[in-house]
This record gives C-alpha cells, structure tokens and sequence, in this order.
C-alpha cells in the first residue's frame, strides 16, 4: 500500500500565524511515516505560499521562511491532476498529494477559503469543509443555529457597520445588562475580546472588537465556568473527556490560553457523570448541527444550576502537546499519534 501525501498548510494572514506554527510543528512531529509523507506547505503573514523543504523546528520556532528551504507553490485547481504547482527549469510542474490537513488558525484558514480551495481541486481536507468552517467561525450564524437545534445560548446582539448611534448601543447593552463581553463576529483564541464592565467601557471594547472585524457580538456574561468537549469523525463520532477551564481572575483571554498563568485546565471535568455525558450529547448534537467532520472542539458555559450554553466551535483548535483538543483526546485513550492518524484516514473515507 503507497504512502499517503499529506499537505500541511501552516502559518497565513492571520492574528494566530504563530499559534498555527506550533500546531503544524506538533502534528508534523507525531505524524506516522509508516503511512504518510508530509508535504509542509508554509503560508506567510503576507500571504505568500511555498513548498517548504526544512527541519521542523525551523516551523516551531518562526525561521522556515528561507530561500534554500522555500519554492513558490500554488494549488493546481485541475481535478485531472490534483496536487501543488511549482516552478522548475521555468516549467511549470504538478507535485501530486492525497490529502490536505489545514492547520492556519483563524481567518484566512479556518473559515473555509482554504477549504475551498482545495475541494475545488477535488483534494480531499481532513477537518471541517467550506460550509462548517465558515458558518463556526461567525459567531452570529453559529449562535442561530445551534439555538435552532435545540441548545440554549447566550442572549446578545450584533453591531454591523455603519454602526447605529451609541445612544441605542447603550440601550441595548442595558437590556442585556453588565458585565458584557465584546467580541468579534469572526475571529479566534480571543483576539479582540473585551469583558465590558459598565457602559464607559463599551465604546472602547467595541472599537477594540472591531480591529479585528467588521462585525461586533455583544453578549451577556454567563456565570459559571467554561467546558468543552474534543469531537472526531462525520458519520461515526469519536469524543473526548470533558475538560474544565479554573479561572482564577477574568476571563479566559489570549494571554491564558498560551501561559496559565492565572487559570488551569482539568481534564477530566470536576462534574458529575452525568452532566459530562450531557456535554458530550450536547457536543455531539451542535458538531452535526453546523455540519462539522473530521475534528472539532465544541465549547460551553456550565453554570451552577446545571444548564449547559453553548459558546463556540473550533474547526481547526490548537493541536500542540498541551493544546486542550489533543489533551481531551489522550484523557480518553487516545496518543497523539493515533489522533493525527485518525484525522488523516477518515478524512479519505468520510466516515
């Protein structure tokens, strides 16, 4: 049986460029070579693609992008013969892959357009398609649907461009009541968001939301404490144990989630049983609902009284070693070989 190419597309114009480097040099590192051949497709913060030749390492620490490591590569949009572009002896020349594993975090990446990308050339993508990732990544649509299919979610609005006037931003920002949290309708690992503690804040938190889109979500502060559930597969589903985000101050920012340096994460949940298969069913139910595959990380509040809320869905979230979807996983048996291999496999199957 011949190996698997496997492209690794890592880096992009995205806030997360680095957060993707570490999870590119992760996978890359516990990729099994008894089945696949990595082919390490490096995106720039310019958005420049290359074939990159190097050692891993050079990922992980932000120095791949050399010349003597680097050839200017494009997606071949052909479905007669699907594979990377590149330039040699002034000829173009097609470099054949099986499959492609998305690891740009963020826009540009995980919300569907380099998922289009490659399903336009008939290349199978391990992870989420265009339609999931794009619907999980706006945060509005996401919210809508998954209130649809039954699951309770934080109550909020959306601040379009042009802005209404402030006066009526504040109106319904009382209604909702404070504090609030202030995020971008389309962005991840928290970039951008602002928990508002009264209304002075709120123009600021806006104004630092919308750096990052052109869209804002102004959301009530759900009292209680973060869960979330790591899912794999399409047709037959694979979850993780629960894990469980201690908080000792704030909320959990982007500088918690690359340092801990106030908050831990317990894997397996301090819940009970059955609130943890409640999660997993709930987890379950939004993955099917937005029509994610391949893997995902679903994300709730749980509150004191029990109910379970929803927040997000990560179509592509951290895959270092101590990233919470691999993490999720190995507390339920899985090593992380065995979850990069899963990933991979089922992505040529659709199962």
């Amino acid at each position: 049986m011949s190996l698997l190419r496997v492209a690794v597309i890592f880096g992009g114009c995205s806030s997360e460029y680095k957060v993707s480097l570490q999870s590119a040099a992760a996978v890359i590192d516990h990729m099994d070579r008894s089945k696949f051949i990595p082919v390490l497709i490096g995106v720039n913060p310019q958005g420049d693609w290359y074939l990159y030749k190097g050692p891993t390492e050079k990922i992980a620490s932000d120095t791949w992008e050399e010349a003597s490591f680097c050839t200017p590569v494009a997606v071949s949009p052909s479905r007669t013969g699907p594979g990377l572009m590149i330039l040699e002896n002034n000829k173009a020349v097609v470099f054949p892959v099986d499959v492609a594993l998305p690891l740009i975090h963020g826009k540009n990446g995980e919300d569907g357009t380099v998922q289009g990308l490659f399903e336009l050339a008939g290349i199978p993508v391990a992870g989420c398609g265009v339609l999931s990732s794009a619907i999980c990544m706006d945060k509005k649509r996401a919210h809508l649907l998954a209130a649809a299919a039954g699951v309770i979610v934080p109550r909020s609005f959306v601040l379009e461009q042009p802005l209404p006037p402030i006066e009526i931003v504040l109106d319904q920002a009382e209604a909702l009541g404070y504090p609030l949290f202030v995020k971008p309708v389309k962005a991840g690992s928290s970039f951008g968001i602002t928990k508002a503690t009264d209304r002075c804040r709120l123009p600021d938190a806006i104004d630092a939301a919308l750096c990052y889109d052109d869209a804002v979500i102004v959301e009530e502060c759900i009292s209680g404490f973060e869960v979330g559930c790591a899912v794999m597969g399409h047709r037959r589903l694979t979850v993780g144990e629960i894990d469980e985000i201690e908080l000792s101050q704030g909320f959990f920012d982007t500088t918690e989630k690359y340092t801990l340096k106030t908050s831990a994460i317990h894997v397996p949940a301090r819940i009970s049983a059955g609130t943890s298969e409640s999660v997993k069913q709930a987890a379950k139910l939004i993955y099917q609902a937005l029509d994610c595959r391949g893997f995902a990380r679903v994300d709730f509040f749980l509150t004191a009284s029990g109910e379970i809320i929803f927040n997000e869905v990560n179509t592509i979230p951290g895959f270092t070693g101590h990233s919470r979807f691999p993490n999720m996983l190995k507390a339920a048996g899985w090593s992380f070989e065995q979850i990069v291999t899963d990933i991979i496999e089922r992505a040529m199957t659709d199962d």
